[in-house]
């Protein structure tokens, strides 16, 4: 049985270890107390790169698998690589060129790739005489994690602006904001060859009806079926291999999963908002389950060389997913205990994030934030929300809220 170690402990992580754990032995740092039912949790933080490998020669770690923002911007390609063990991960340049909100979007300009009008700035009076020429709403971005915020002029955002400036943010991207529907499109590479592995509408705004402020993600629905081939293709042509392309002229060889997040407008024509370095928390299940193939292989076939001339194609299951993410709005963390997860059909996945606790007596303990994801599947878009929704009804806890419109507005588009 092949050992394998996951650097993270939110939901995409669980989500990851959980599958893999149907046929291999998981090692998790830093890992999650949710984890343990079917991982060892190891207690390493995820960028604690040295002890991680020390780690992973003294226990005979087969791969090692960083999803982590924290893990992947690291070294630890580098330093896995020069002392022969596997690991699934594209280098630290390669990673900090997609995940740096500036160099992302000069990129995305420099290969003529569409991507929103955008401008970047260093100085807070140079932000602020830029928005005052802007007459449409725009995305305030930095690389603090979730940071992308939506204002409609000046005056609404200078409060932000303000606390972005006092952090001492090097670099604010102001973005024009796009409507349409989002969307995030996975591929699997070897730094060479990609293949598709699955695409999802994202529901990154806190409220219905995408209300309210942005977040990591509210939920998701696979596969996107705004997303024909044919965009999936142009995608392929004019986005992912593009950028492929660039990162090995620079010699900074992509090996992992590749994410692309876009919208696409109402006229059909998509633009690029940025790259994501693996899969979301609000989608992960979703893709995972969809994939009519052993992840593993795929990635083990990526790190040793032989997916370009093994792998021609990544077959999917000819059925929809819709997740749903259960958050806690109960900040004083009081009376907290989280029930009903036994009532949960055993088909319907449940990925816990990292803000999640174990009491004294074993009892689960959600936390302020985001706490699970729920993800269910059907025949097509409409089963498989309404069975989320139905059990998502089951799980309690404090202050439990979730958005009541998860893929509504596609099932009535189809």
């Amino acid at each position: 049985m092949k050992k394998i170690l996951i650097l993270g402990n939110s939901a995409k992580e669980y989500a990851l270890a959980k599958k893999l754990s149907e046929t291999c032995e998981i090692h998790v740092a830093s890992g999650s107390d949710t984890m343990r039912d079917f991982a060892c949790v190891v207690d390493i933080r995820d960028n604690s790169v040295s002890e991680i490998l020390e780690y992973v020669m003294e226990n005979g770690i087969d791969m090692t698998i960083p999803c982590s923002l924290s893990s992947l911007q690291t070294n630890i390609t580098e330093l896995f690589e020069k002392n022969g063990q596997n690991i699934f991960a594209p280098s630290q340049n390669a990673v900090n060129t997609l995940t740096d909100k500036a160099s992302a979007k000069k990129l995305l300009y420099k290969l003529r790739i569409p991507t929103p009008r955008f401008g970047i700035f260093e100085k807070q009076n140079m932000v602020v005489d830029y928005i005052k020429n802007l007459k449409h709403p725009f995305v305030i971005k930095t690389n603090e994690p979730s940071s992308a915020v939506v204002f409609s002029d000046l005056k609404s955002s200078k409060g932000v602006i303000d606390s972005i400036f006092v952090k001492n943010n090097h670099k604010v991207v102001i973005e024009d904001y796009v409507s349409g529907t989002p969307f995030n499109f996975y591929t699997i590479t070897d730094g060479y060859k990609a293949l598709p592995i699955g695409s999802s509408i994202l529901y990154k705004h806190s409220l219905e009806g995408d209300g309210g402020q942005l977040t990591g993600g509210m939920g998701a629905c696979v596969p996107n079926y705004k997303l024909s081939l044919e965009k999936e293709k142009t995608l392929m042509e004019n986005v992912v291999y593009p950028t492929l392309d660039y990162l090995n002229a620079q010699n900074c060889q992509y090996v992992g999963i590749l994410g692309v997040n876009g919208i696409i407008e109402n006229d059909g024509n998509i633009q690029i908002l940025g790259y994501q370095t693996f899969l979301q928390d609000a989608d992960a299940d979703c893709i995972l389950e969809m994939l009519d193939a052993d992840i593993y292989s795929l990635i083990e076939a990526c790190t040793l060389g032989s997916f370009s001339d093994e792998v021609d194609y990544i077959p999917q299951k000819n059925l929809s997913a819709v997740s749903l993410v259960l958050n806690c709005t109960n900040k004083d963390n009081i009376n907290n205990s989280v029930t009903g997860l036994d009532n949960i059909d055993e088909n319907v996945k449940v990925s816990f994030y990292g803000n999640i606790r174990k009491n004294k007596y074993l009892e689960l303990e959600a936390e302020y934030g985001a706490v699970a994801v729920l993800t269910a599947y059907g025949r097509n878009h409409a089963a498989a929300s309404d069975r989320v929704y139905s059990e998502a009804e089951c799980i309690n806890f404090n202050g439990k809220r979730y958005r009541k419109d998860i893929c509504k507005p596609m099932i009535s588009a189809i």
